[in-house]
């Protein structure tokens, strides 16, 4: 399987799609309202807030709504949470709102967000069968950064040439369209569990004890937050290290891009060249790429070295390309939508905790010398998690593929296919 087989899929074509469409619509709206925000209230705080709130409620989506990915069709639960957004940013394209109705706003965009990316996540492995999952979960990574660095580029321009509610109803057609693809360009599958007579915030949260209760998941669930938590700390110490150097905005542009630009490259050709039983296989060996080079920061490195570092450490999170797979093939089919819902929220808010975390060390001690204790503390993560869910596994098992064992075992790498 290859990054052209599964662009071939019609289905995961429109998925593919309406996820460039949409977020280029959330980013532009992101961006407006931090415009109008700060042009409203003249305050930096406030204005950063807007992409922060986006954020925050993860925590309540995941917890208290994840059910709906498992009990409801996922082609509903994708064009309700798309027809939300699209009604939420029609509402904020209002001229004359109050902040706080603004914020309030935000946050009901943010507590959709995890369900949708659940409900999208868990009807992957039924579009794009066996070890095509992980290069569909790259290819929608991959376009989700680049389309969010294109989103700031036109949302930028067309600040420039309309006033923000008509730059809002721009990214309200966005969130339409993309709800419409789905609508029309997907099939519509059966809900994965029968609907009971629990309430979605009593079902999810009976759910998520479920999930943590897997045999196996809970290690790989760790393993997906824990290590992007420490590998964030150069992002977020990029300014006061930047300042450290005596060096400008520049490079702290430099060296926010760096990882990002490593990651991109990494999973491109991770998805060209390695096969998918050897990304399963070699899910802990590239994962340690995310913090061996932070370990030369002990020297202080200078801007063009940092940045090296950094788009070394970039490569590093190509591992969620074989912890992807892992994680969809330990998770009972039943609960694969919740489990998926839990997963994503659960990264977002731990790379929040990352940088917060960061930036308070960072009050006692010199950027650099967080960036090292971040890369030994995320080694150690990424020690102690494999070598918990390899206790838990047992010697030899068969490498699986969206539930169905596979002939490209653990103990024949040599039957793994070729890239092609």
């Amino acid at each position: 399987m290859t990054y052209r087989r599964v662009l071939a899929i019609p289905e995961f074509r429109a998925i593919f799609t309406a996820q460039v469409i949409a977020t280029l619509g959330t980013v532009v709206a992101q961006l407006t309202l931090s415009v109008v925000v700060y042009q409203r209230t003249g305050s930096p705080l406030l204005s950063a807030l807007t992409f922060a709130l986006g954020f925050a409620p993860y925590l309540l989506g995941a917890t208290l709504l994840s059910a709906l990915a498992d009990r409801r069709p996922p082609r509903d639960v994708l064009v309700a949470c798309q027809a939300v957004s699209c009604g939420v940013v029609a509402t904020m394209a209002v001229p004359g709102l109050p902040i706080a109705l603004l914020f309030l706003l935000l946050l009901v965009l943010g507590t959709v967000a995890p369900v949708f990316q659940g409900a999208r996540a868990a009807t992957l492995p039924d579009v794009v069968t066996g070890a095509g999952y992980a290069l569909a979960r790259s290819l929608l990574r991959l376009v989700s950064q680049s389309t969010q660095l294109i989103g700031f580029a036109v949302g930028g321009v067309l600040l420039v040439v309309l006033s923000p509610t008509v730059s809002l109803l721009f990214a309200t057609t966005g969130c339409g369209a993309a709800a419409v693809l789905l609508r029309f360009g997907t099939e519509r599958r059966q809900a994965r569990t029968a609907d009971a007579e629990d309430s979605i915030a009593k079902a999810s949260l009976v759910g998520l004890k479920q999930v943590m209760g897997v045999p196996g998941l809970r290690p790989l669930l760790l393993l997906t937050w824990l290590p992007p938590a420490f590998a964030v700390a150069p992002e977020a110490l990029a300014v006061s290290y930047a300042d450290d150097l005596g060096s400008g905005p520049a490079v702290v542009g430099l060296l926010l891009c760096a990882a990002p630009a490593g990651s991109v490259l990494g999973e491109l050709l991770a998805g060209a060249f390695l096969p998918a039983a050897t990304r399963v296989r070699m899910v802990a060996p590239i994962a340690t790429l995310m913090f061996l080079p932070l370990l030369a920061f002990a020297i202080r490195p200078g801007a063009a070295l940092a940045t090296l570092l950094l788009f070394l450490c970039g490569f590093g999170f190509t591992y969620a390309m074989g912890l992807d797979q892992r994680v969809i093939d330990a998770t009972p089919e039943h609960l694969r939508g919740r489990t998926l819902t839990i997963t994503l929220a659960g990264l977002m808010i731990s790379q929040g905790l990352g940088f917060a975390a960061a930036g308070a060390a960072a009050e006692f001690v010199t950027p650099h010398v967080v960036v090292v204790a971040a890369g030994v503390l995320g080694l150690a993560t990424v020690l102690l998690c494999t070598i918990r869910s390899n206790a838990d596994s047992s010697p030899g098992q068969p490498v699986k593929f969206a539930g169905k064992t596979s002939r490209w075992d653990v103990e024949n790498p040599s039957a793994a296919p070729s890239p092609e």
